[in-house]
């Protein structure tokens, strides 16, 4: 009962809003013809206020759009808006257009009246637009979803019913499918048209024919499904044409038409079930709809219908692949390469004929779920165990070939390269066996199989292969250089990668990891090669010559290339040391060639060494590294990169400078360090670099690296002025301090480790730990005070008189104590009180050399050591001496204590004086 009241209201309130449609449906053609009689009549009209303007552009119906744009350029649309009201008079439209006389338009005074408020305006408009919606446009798709709904629940309960036989239910529904499709077809004939802006989604013609072919689809379904009035050939046949007449008519009819028809065109297969199924009529027949849809959306240009239709065969490629017990390869062929057909000579047969394919920027995006389904199938030929096995691999290598070949022809369907490109990049990485790349780091079998087969047919046909991509890509890349360059680095790029890959994985899996010549030959053949078409698309740019990403790809292939050569021509150490020389060609190359990618290439030589030394900082492996201290493997092998990376870096700055350059240098300067750093660490734990922990003096030694670095790299600064040596020297520095912070401090302090600091009084470890890293960061102080920020100078000195201070209080120490200095060994009086008085030696030190040196860092340090001593005098000494020595150690205290205030009364009256003359 519930229901049946709402559908009784539903049916009065559409009757409503049909009426209500009606009067306004008058009232537009009064307004259309008014505005006839003007644009007819051709009399200027005056210029439309703003307000108006502003509710034209809101919406206010067809006719006014239709005014605004119809008005000569430079004038104002005509004043159609306000003159449309149904208590005014309109100017009649002639009765005869076409014979040429218009009637007399009204006065000016009759088309124009002040616009309404825009406040008033606007719940007006929103209620208006509620009901065109309701009333054109929701009404219209509900009826149509009725239509289809209500076909079938009169089969359903005729069914239920038993009114009518199997035969006359499916035969009344077939009729009312015809009679929907005639009558849409009726409607559109007699001039069927939407009056009402926004109501164009809701044309009726086209939801009458997707209700009717949406009921004929179910009625060939039953027949077949159901209860088996027809076979499997024949419902396939009319299921199929359905589906196919559907998209055909959408022409007419729009594209949620063409999108229905192409939704059952593609169910059907799954719908028609078969004991003896025939792959060859699944794909002649996937083929059909694909063409036809790609010829019927190319005229529209529907490029979502297309993309779908690619879409729908290549999944049931996939599907077919997956599931059939027994694979027929030529129909997975025919439908890939009829795929491919499709796309090249139906769909983007019209950029080629209008002469616009190589000029034309970007690319298709519906060439995406071809190129995709495409080489997911031909990787699925040479990957899956069963494919390969069978020698499906060679049909896979076809399909990538097509792939290239439609690329070319059509340059629009770049994503086909990329497909073809990432296909063939992924089945040769597979075939490298999991011991080669680190299985056990893995966590992998060392006896576990590669993705794909590892053959000769594998062999040959990634030799094959690569040439392919090598040719193609490099002559694609030329032709499109000039006139669009990224089209060309894309050509050019995977022209480079595929072989790339291609030669690594071949010698991974059947080439000696060591040394193999056989694989180092064609690794430099490649790089001449990459070298001279990289040269060779140069000369085609405009301008020429210029380096673009075509080029840039190109070059670095062939950097990567020689990066590969060396690695299969040379052991271990040799690699290193060429690897590092390596980087003065390609900056030597920038003397004659100004392109931007030659100093990144050697940015990549200097990258590809500091991998190959963090994997192997021996060089040549711990068994094989000399024990002789300087002269092993370290030194080339950290030596020879340093010296080739500053040549470099020297030779970019005289050429193309910019960013490699300073890369280059940071990198020289990092392996100076770490040629002094490994050769230390090699002579101090006897030739072994790997195992020992760090000592104190090991750690003083790299302090004084730091800091010597620090120093070298201002020096370099000031003479060649560059961001990198300039915040590298920074860094260097901050370094320092934190080693000396953490390590010199806290980690390694004798007074913590008890370490032995040597049996010699004056030359033993704390001079190498302490006075030496204290002289050398005070000298530096001094050389960067106006050189560096300021803040980076005062933390310079100040831990220069820390470890000027740890060295004369270690030292105290190591005279009462001896060589081992750890603190639970105790403290005696005499000690006690010679820290106090060596603590203010200091103090008044610092305080002298702040004052000469105009160092406020200086002198604060001498207060607060002086605070320190002053606090252990007062709550120490005065508890721990006796006697004399308590005596002497505040009679010190005062005399040192005046004796700073005097100097400072002094200084501060010779300011005053110096002031006031």
């Amino acid at each position: 009962m519930f229901f049946g009241l709402i559908a009784i209201a539903a049916v009065i309130a559409l009757f409503v809003i049909i009426s209500r449609q009606q009067t306004r449906l008058g009232l537009i053609e009064r307004e259309l013809g008014a505005l006839r009689s003007l644009v007819l009549s051709g009399i200027p009209q005056p210029a439309p206020r703003p307000g108006e303007v502003a509710e034209a552009a809101a919406g206010e119906g067809p006719a006014v759009i239709a005014a605004a744009v119809t008005s000569p350029a430079g004038e104002a649309a005509p004043q159609a808006t306000a003159a449309a009201t149904p208590d005014e008079p309109k100017a009649e439209a002639p009765a005869q257009a076409g014979e040429g006389t218009p009637s007399e338009p009204a006065g000016e005074g009759q088309l124009t009246q002040p616009a309404a408020p825009a406040e008033a305006a606007v719940p007006a408009r929103a209620a208006r637009d509620v009901e065109t919606a309701l009333g054109t446009r929701w009404a219209v798709w509900v009826g149509g979803i009725a239509l289809a709904l209500g076909g079938l629940f009169l089969i359903r309960y005729t069914i239920e019913a038993g009114i009518f036989g199997p035969g006359v239910r499916l035969t009344m529904a077939g009729v009312l499918g015809l009679v929907l499709l005639a009558g849409a077809e009726f409607i559109r004939r007699t001039g069927f048209r939407v009056p009402v802006q926004g109501a164009a989604g809701a044309y009726i013609p086209a939801i009458l024919t997707g209700a009717g072919a949406f009921i004929l689809f179910g009625t060939v379904y039953a027949a077949y499904g159901i209860y088996g009035f027809i076979g499997p050939a024949l419902a396939f046949t009319l299921l199929g044409a359905i589906g196919v007449a559907t998209i055909a008519v959408s022409l007419v009819h729009g594209l949620a038409l063409a999108g229905i028809g192409l939704i059952g065109a593609m169910v059907t297969p799954a719908l028609v079930a078969s004991e003896a199924p025939n792959p060859w009529a699944l794909f002649v027949y996937l083929a059909i709809v694909l063409a036809a849809t790609a010829a019927i959306a190319r005229i529209r240009d529907w490029k979502a219908l297309v993309a779908a239709a690619f879409a729908g065969t290549g999944i049931w490629t996939i599907v077919y692949m997956t599931n059939a017990p027994e694979v027929n390869l030529s129909t997975v062929l025919f439908i890939s390469l009829a795929s491919l057909a499709v796309l090249a000579f139906v769909w983007l047969a019209d950029f080629l004929t209008a002469g616009r394919d190589d000029a034309e920027p970007g690319f298709d995006w519906p060439s995406i779920a071809p190129g995709f389904f495409v080489a997911l199938t031909a990787l699925g030929l040479s990957v899956d165990p069963v494919f390969a096995k069978a020698g499906y691999a060679s049909h896979g290598a076809v399909l990538l070939a097509a792939l290239l070949a439609v690329a070319l022809y059509r340059p629009r369907a770049l994503p086909l390269l990329f497909a073809a490109g990432l296909a063939t990049a992924l089945i040769y990485l597979g075939i490298i066996p999991p011991a080669t790349i680190g299985a056990d780091a893995l966590d992998v079998g060392l006896g576990a199989e590669p993705l794909a087969a590892s053959d000769t047919l594998t062999f040959r046909l990634g030799i094959a292969l690569a040439l392919v991509f090598v040719a193609a890509g490099f002559w694609a890349a030329r032709r499109f250089a000039a006139a669009a360059p990224i089209r060309a680095a894309s050509w050019a790029a995977w022209g480079v990668i595929v072989p790339l890959v291609v030669l690594t994985a071949l010698w991974l899996t059947f080439g000696g990891i060591d040394r193999d010549f056989g694989y180092a030959l064609p690794a430099l053949l490649m790089v001449l090669v990459f070298a001279a078409g990289g040269e060779w698309i140069a000369r085609a740019e405009e301008p020429p010559l210029r380096g673009g990403p075509a080029v840039s790809f190109a070059l670095g292939g062939g950097g990567v290339a020689g990066l590969l050569m060396l690695h299969m021509a040379f052991g271990s150490g040799w690699t290193t040391v060429l690897l590092g020389a390596a980087a003065v060609v390609p900056a030597l190359a920038t003397r004659w060639r100004s392109f931007p990618v030659l100093g990144w290439i050697a940015v990549g030589a200097a990258v590809a060494v500091l991998g190959r030394v963090a994997f192997d900082p021996t060089i040549v492996g711990p068994a094989a590294l000399s024990r002789t201290p300087v002269f092993n493997w370290l030194l080339p092998g950290y030596g020879v990169p340093a010296l080739a990376f500053g040549f470099a870096a020297w030779q970019l700055a005289r050429t193309t400078n910019g960013r490699p350059r300073l890369a280059m240098e940071a990198a020289s300067a990092l392996f100076g360090l770490l040629t002094i750093a490994m050769l230390v660490r090699h002579a101090m734990h006897g030739g072994v670099i790997d195992t020992g922990p760090v000592t104190l003096a090991e750690q003083a030694i790299y302090t004084l690296i730091a800091l010597g670095a620090g120093a070298i790299l201002v020096a370099i600064d000031l003479r060649s002025p560059s961001p990198v040596l300039r915040y590298g020297s920074m860094a260097a520095g901050v370094l320092s301090v934190a080693f000396i912070l953490i390590r010199h401090f806290v980690v390694l302090n004798p007074l913590l480790t008890d370490e032995s600091t040597g049996a010699v009084p004056f030359f033993n470890l704390l001079l190498l730990a302490y006075l030496l890293p204290a002289v050398a960061a005070g000298a530096l102080a001094l050389y960067v005070r106006e050189r560096r920020p300021r803040w980076y100078a005062a933390m310079l000195a100040l831990v220069a008189s820390l470890l000027a201070f740890a060295y004369a209080t270690l030292s105290v120490r190591r005279l009462f104590k001896g060589e081992f200095i750890g603190l639970w060994s105790g403290l005696g009086q005499l000690e006690t009180y010679t820290y106090s008085a060596l603590w203010l030696v200091i103090g008044v030190a610092l305080l002298t050399a702040g004052v000469w040196l105009r160092s406020q860092v200086l002198r604060i340090a001498s207060a607060v050591l002086i605070a320190v001593a002053v606090l252990k005098v007062f709550l120490f000494d005065m508890s721990e001496l006796e006697g004399v020595l308590r005596a002497l150690s505040f009679i010190g205290l005062g005399a040192v204590l005046i004796g700073i205030g005097l100097f400072y009364q002094r200084l501060l009256t010779r300011a005053a004086r110096l002031g006031a003359e």
